[in-house]
């Protein structure tokens, strides 16, 4: 059980662990759910492990949408390794107690790549308008120092978001209780268990936080937008639909992930139950890093074609 130690604070208590609660199911199904997990754990950095390696050893696919895909495979192994780990082992010894630091750093790298990864979820959106709306000027506007400029830019507004909400919330005082009633250790949860006004954390999640998912998102529509309307002017319906295929992938991943972060981040939480929380985190932690790779790879013919390049080499 979490410990709170008492505190010479105006008859406070400063709470020094939390306790986890994760998902609210019966003992005797944490073994079924420590066994899915970390078979979608393993999956996650297979998957995303292997896009990284193919990207890397093949030459065909050094252009600079895989470089941002690369990057977001990288993105989302440090994204998941944020949390699932950590509640596995919760599942599996029933240890679910968290240090304040240790909650403070999973919070801290949580926002920090989810943040990162909507600006770069919004910079492969431009990638693709460029792509297919400029095609003669691709190069020019996707040029090496404008993807690096885009990688910096998504790391550093993800820094800037978490540093900003993490400093905050942790200001707090936390006297009500140490459950969180999470699987990790997120801005909602710790909110509810602080005694201080928190009004102002508030305003500043939905002003920072959910202004960086509005504006990526809004960037992300405006894309695809020009890009249906670019299209739409190609005379072959062949011609269309290997347009339309280049974003399919792109726009599935895009509506998993920023469609769980909205739930979760902006709408408000009295139109959802805790349970609901839950699966719409599922949603944007878990899932969507296993998805990745499968939804990149299984209609993609340029990484089909890098696997057989890969095991080719290797096998003659």
């Amino acid at each position: 059980m979490g410990i709170i130690k008492p505190l010479r604070r105006q008859n406070q208590t400063g709470v020094i662990e939390f306790v986890l609660l994760g998902f609210s199911v019966d003992a005797n199904r944490h073994t079924f759910l420590f066994a899915l997990g970390l078979f979608v754990y393993l999956l996650t950095l297979a998957g995303n492990l292997a896009i990284i390696t193919l990207i890397q050893i093949d030459q065909c696919l050094q252009t600079p949408m895989y470089f941002l895909l690369g990057n977001l495979s990288f993105i989302e192994i440090c994204f998941t390794s944020t949390t699932v780990p950590k509640m596995l082992w919760d599942l599996l010894l029933g240890d679910k107690t968290i240090s304040f630091i240790g909650c403070a750093l999973q919070m801290y790298f949580s926002i920090t790549l989810g943040s990162t990864e909507c600006v770069l979820l919004s910079a492969m959106a431009y990638d693709r308008y460029a792509a297919i709306c400029h095609p003669l000027r691709y190069t020019l506007l996707m040029s090496q120092k404008i993807r690096w400029g885009l990688l910096a830019s998504s790391w550093a507004i993800g820094n800037f978001n978490s540093i900003i909400n993490t400093a905050l919330v942790f200001s707090f005082d936390f006297c009500h209780s140490n459950k969180i009633k999470h699987f990790f250790c997120d801005i909602p949860s710790l909110l509810q268990l602080s005694c201080s006004d928190t009004l102002v954390s508030q305003w500043v999640t939905f002003t920072i936080s959910g202004g960086i998912m509005i504006a990526t998102f809004s960037l992300i529509l405006l894309s695809y937008i020009l890009i249906v309307s670019s299209v739409l002017k190609i005379r072959t319906a062949q011609g269309r639909i290997k347009a339309f295929s280049t974003c399919a992938s792109h726009l599935t991943v895009v509506g998993i992930f920023f469609g769980a972060l909205i739930y979760t981040y902006i709408l408000p939480s009295s139109n959802h139950s805790v349970e609901q929380g839950h699966i719409a985190s599922v949603l944007y932690a878990i899932i969507t890093p296993m998805l990745n790779p499968l939804i990149y790879s299984l209609r993609n013919k340029e990484v089909h074609g890098a696997v057989w390049r890969a095991f080719s080499k290797k096998w003659w």
